[in-house]
């Protein structure tokens, strides 16, 4: 893995055409200065040796794999699970917010400042900035707001000021907007902790590093229990980042089929129902990087939706966008319906309650299942369902 990891992101952070870093002059001295330090501190020993520490002792990790023996009696094939639900704050973004508030502490930073879709970012990043003794800032679109509002006071009791985003959809998309706003007035004490393999460079290449932890502790777990590698790999992608923790390690393993999981919410013919963008975008300019973006009429950037909140986002990463065009991910869709399935199965046959971003992920390896009954399917399990239970029973109700 060595060599793809030296050869993407290139220097100018592009994954193959996509990525880069379009924003504001002011703004593109911090992202060099965060860049340089970056390159610097995270080969160093000492930050190396704290990151491990803080994984360990704090984190909990490494998160274990788990075999899904009832579902798997159910649907066919083995399913397997990567319990990023079981590391501290309950998904797989403290793995990357632990390490950009580190990076922080190194760069003398204040503040630390970020969007949130499910809240899991919030959460992590409140929780980073907690351990750190550093003040943070959390943008929450009003919609989400109300759909997580088990996160939202979870960010409050931190001690993270949370600020309600109103404009637009007041979603995902608009909270990245508003948190850009903010970064903007003060660049110099504060980092803007992106949440994802998104935004300009160097955040994709950096959200993607401290994510591998996830691929890397997977595959070794994998094996030492099968004695071989999965035949297939499923993650769910927003924005892409527990899908690229996970991918990391498998890349290069051509044997190893890897499925990257988008919501097709409530259809996926009609523009605004759906956050497919892998599926149904094309290559555009969103939040200063190039990637697969769903697009209106005019070029830009198109409203989505999904039942998970963590996932209406209409881009996606760049390097998920290299890894389409390569043919190296195969990029699928699942349904609210499908979702919601998903989200009862796991949590009837097995005692998880997975987050609806992963049960899009936990559909689509049912499918594979049925499809494929003596495969053996990974899943990137990236986060618990606490934060939608109340959510879910009131939309939905609960299965006969």
């Amino acid at each position: 893995m060595t060599n793809y990891f030296k050869q993407y992101p290139d220097a100018e952070g592009f994954f193959k055409g996509y990525g880069g870093s379009f924003i504001p002059p002011n703004l593109m001295e911090e992202m060099e200065r965060i860049n340089n330090a970056y390159h610097a501190i995270s080969k160093s020993h000492n930050f190396i040796s704290e990151l491990r520490s803080i994984r360990k002792h704090y984190q909990g990790r490494p998160t274990p794999v788990y075999y899904c023996n009832r579902l798997s009696e159910k649907y066919g094939g083995r399913i397997y699970l990567k319990r990023e639900d079981l590391n501290h704050t309950g998904a797989h973004k403290l793995n990357h917010c632990m390490g950009e508030a580190l990076l922080a502490k190194y760069m003398g930073k204040k503040r630390l400042i970020a969007e949130t879709g499910a809240g899991q970012h919030g959460v992590a990043l409140a929780t980073a900035a907690a351990y750190f003794g550093l003040e943070c800032e959390i943008h929450m679109g009003e919609v989400d707001i109300a759909k997580e509002h088990p996160n939202v006071v979870r960010m409050k009791i931190l001690g993270a000021k949370v600020v309600p985003v109103t404009h637009g959809l007041k979603t995902l998309k608009e909270a990245v907007d508003s948190a850009f706003e903010s970064y903007l007035k003060d660049p110099i004490n504060t980092i803007y902790c992106i949440g994802s393999v998104v935004g300009p460079h160097p955040f994709p290449m950096l959200v993607r590093d401290f994510q591998r932890v996830v691929g890397i502790e997977a595959k070794e777990q994998f094996f030492e229990m099968t004695g071989e590698q999965p035949d297939h790999v499923v993650a769910c992608v927003g924005g892409g980042s527990n899908a690229m923790g996970i991918f990391s390690a498998y890349i290069e393993d051509e044997d190893v089929q890897l499925y990257g999981v988008e919501p097709g919410g409530r259809s996926v013919t009609k523009i605004g129902e759906h956050a497919a963008t892998m599926s149904f975008g094309k290559p555009g300019m969103i939040h200063g990087f190039k990637c697969y973006l769903l697009q209106d009429d005019k070029g830009e950037p198109a409203p989505v939706y999904s039942v998970a909140s963590g996932l209406d986002y209409p881009g996606v990463g760049p390097e998920h966008s290299m890894l389409k065009d390569l043919k190296r991910v195969n990029y699928v869709v699942a349904s609210d319906k499908e979702c919601i399935d998903a989200f009862y199965q796991l949590s009837r046959l097995e005692g998880i309650i997975p987050a609806l971003e992963s049960a899009h992920a936990v559909a689509h390896a049912l499918k594979l299942a049925k499809e494929n009954p003596t495969s053996a399917t990974l899943v990137n399990l990236s986060g618990r369902g606490d934060k939608d239970i109340d959510f879910v029973v009131d939309t939905y109700g609960l299965p006969d």
